[in-house]
């Protein structure tokens, strides 16, 4: 058995005031058992699945006009299956149930400027949305999209299409013109909802130009709502069909209370996109009931979170952490959304709000960590911690190093909830809990309901070394189906072709993964689509960024492979902190680090400096574009990664390699 490094352990008090126990004592009330503990809980949840989330439904108190006949109609529709059948209920409807003067939603930016709405507030706001767009003609099905930063006006606009059985999709302001209409055009949106400017890193962008182009290149928008960033009214007459909330939103609201169209529980609610870096984004439609017990499940049980709690991510609406912590709502939270670069001016920023704020939940990616490790950041000295409870980690695996870190330098007493699923499920395969101790560069759990697997390449489970991520049953976030993909073909190729020759339907999800047998906790080495095949051995990327990324002066990597069959060689991009240079005798000390942590195998044939690694805006590394700019081929989506004008150094690397060839 492999060695743990534990981090950290719950107390006894915080087992017993956990959300996950009093889920765990409903259902020993409920069903006549004597589970005890989260394992036994789970191993009853995907095992009896339909009684799982039935008592999912109503422990988290979802809120319906009409209940459902039946859970799940066929467990064995893989995909197909229908969840909840029968019910009648709205999205926005939930994550308004509270109506009071607690804090709904805080508004934060680089300049620590802050903007307070109650739960009051919320629905007053919601409500002048709403009006506007039902006066637009939006209705059940149609779809309102937004090209929005992470404010609260985005949030808003959700709801207010929600609320009226809309269809919603969303992305951030840091996308191009490309990238954007690629996503949001295939909707055939009714109503787009932007800003008439973005600040990032201190610099504000007018992007009246860009929504223009985007306006034009979607024909079928009736209608482009402007919201100002600005202090001064902003002329907004070039936009095709555009007018400025302040022209709109006065007096609306007001004349009726704020109503919620009933929908089927099936009935979409939001669209979610692939990343785009390998062809044009796939469009992931997920359902209103799928959606939502399945987001309140992971924050209520995964994340303990409580009425009481306040709880931010960093993250954009490109980005699905987006639509799920925006659920939070539902718990009566305190949302905080964070608008611009968290590292502006410096890593404090952050940490500013966080203390600010009285912060108990603080999501963020494997890269702001490692970017707080490259700038020697001590949180934990410099900021007042004490309501600081969770850091929830997601984004790309995050090396056991990076959970020290935070254990050192942020606070020892914490819960570090790595968790990883995906975009298409809007939510976790794998999460934690307040109940189980937390191992360096291990994922706590599998998620309640996830009858998840590591399989070989003959589709038999495998323990305690490395196998393909599958899920073997249904569940209720997954996909309703893609759009424009009326015979299925897309969804089943994404999901479902892997395993058919071995006779296996199961998702598999495109990740490698080790599950121990002896703590059940999970280690993601990364995407299998981006494997190195080196001389008949495969090789995880993640397992060389585990081992790199602890060389003092290395803030970053990227590891890809080229050539073809038995002839493919290995390089290794490095990003160096600042004032380090990339010399000989670093190069043999991260071989060296290589050869003995890891294997001979996963030595890379090159070692090269790079200005910076590319990223999508699901903050995954994009190993899969630069591979093949080294293969000579194109890259077809550069808009969707955040990053697009570092590529342009690996082409100039790729030219040379090409050069010397000759």
């Amino acid at each position: 058995m492999p060695s743990h490094r534990l981090l950290w352990s719950p107390s006894e008090e915080d087992v017993s005031r956990s959300n996950v126990s009093a889920f765990i004592d409903f259902v020993n009330r409920r069903r006549s058992l004597e589970l005890t503990g989260y394992f036994e809980l789970y191993d009853w949840s995907i095992e009896n699945v339909p009684q799982f989330w039935s008592d999912a439904w109503d422990f988290l108190g979802i809120k319906s006009s009409r209940p459902y006949d039946a859970v799940v109609d066929d467990l064995s529709k893989f995909p197909g299956a229908r969840w909840f059948v029968g019910a009648r209920l709205n999205f926005a409807e939930n994550l308004l149930r509270h109506d009071d003067g607690r804090v709904a939603i805080v508004q934060r930016d680089e300049s620590l400027e802050r903007d307070v709405y109650t739960y009051r507030d919320l629905h007053l706001e919601v409500a002048r949305y709403r009006e506007f767009l039902k006066e637009e003609g939006v209705g059940v099905g149609d779809r309102v999209v937004a090209y929005m930063p992470n404010v609260a006006e985005t949030v808003i606009c959700m709801l207010a299409a929600t609320s009226l059985g809309a269809i919603w999709a969303s992305t951030g302001t840091e996308m191009g013109y490309t990238a954007v209409v690629d996503r949001l055009g295939q909707l055939e949106p009714k109503v787009l909802v932007t800003v008439d400017s973005s600040t990032y890193k201190g610099r504000t962008t007018d992007l009246r130009e860009t929504v223009t182009r985007i306006a034009r290149a979607v024909p079928s928008l009736r209608r482009v709502l402007v919201i100002s960033r600005r202090k001064e009214r902003v002329d907004v007459s070039s936009i095709p069909n555009a007018i400025a909330t302040t022209e709109v939103l006065s007096g609306k609201g007001e004349a009726e209370a704020l109503r919620f169209e009933q929908v089927e529980a099936n009935h979409p609610v939001y669209v979610m996109f692939s990343s785009g870096t390998t062809g044009r984004p796939k469009c992931m439609v997920q359902s209103v009931a799928g959606v939502l017990v399945n987001h309140l499940k992971e924050l209520v049980l995964h994340h303990d979170l409580r009425p009481e709690h306040a709880i931010t991510y960093i993250t954009s609406p490109s980005w699905m952490m987006w639509n799920w912590v925006t659920s939070s709502l539902a718990v009566g939270s305190k949302l905080v959304v964070f608008d611009g670069n968290p590292l502006h001016p410096d890593w404090r920023t952050m940490w500013r709000v966080v203390e600010e704020e009285g912060i108990n939940v603080l999501g963020c990616s494997a890269s702001y960590v490692n970017a707080l490790r490259a700038a020697n950041a001590e949180p934990g000295e410099a900021f007042d911690l004490g309501g600081l409870r969770e850091i929830s980690q997601t984004g790309s695996p995050l090396s056991a190093e990076g959970f020290v870190w935070a254990y050192e330098h942020v606070k020892r007493d914490l819960w570090f909830n790595s968790i990883s699923g995906g975009t298409d499920i809007n939510g976790c395969f794998f999460a934690g809990s307040p109940t189980l101790p937390v191992y360096a560069g291990e994922l706590q759990a599998p998620a309640l309901g996830m009858k998840v697997k590591a399989y070989d390449e003959r589709g038999n489970p495998v323990y305690d070394v490395e196998g393909e991520l599958v899920c073997e049953a249904p569940s209720p976030s997954m996909p309703v189906y893609f759009w424009n993909d009326p015979d299925n073909r897309r969804y089943l190729e994404s999901y479902f072709e892997h395993f058919r020759h071995v006779g296996r339907n199961v998702w598999r999800h495109g990740d490698w993964v080790t599950i121990f047998s002896d703590t059940r906790s999970t280690v993601i080495h990364g995407r299998s689509d981006a494997t190195l095949k080196v001389k008949g051995v495969r090789i995880g990327t993640a397992e060389i960024y585990r081992i790199v990324e602890t060389v003092p002066e290395v803030a970053d990597s990227l590891a890809v492979g080229y050539g073809e069959g038995d002839d493919v060689r290995v390089v290794l991009f490095v990003k160096l902190r600042e004032g380090q240079e990339l010399t000989e005798e670093l190069k043999e000390r991260i071989r060296r680090r290589l050869r003995e942590e890891a294997s001979p195998r996963h030595v890379p044939d090159l070692i090269v400096q790079a200005p910076d690694i590319p990223y999508t805006f699901n903050l995954k590394k994009v190993e899969i574009a630069v591979a093949n700019i080294l293969r000579g081929r194109p890259v077809t989506n550069r808009e969707a990664i955040v990053n697009a004008e570092c590529l342009e150094f690996y082409e100039r690397f790729a030219e040379q390699m090409r050069g010397k060839k000759q």
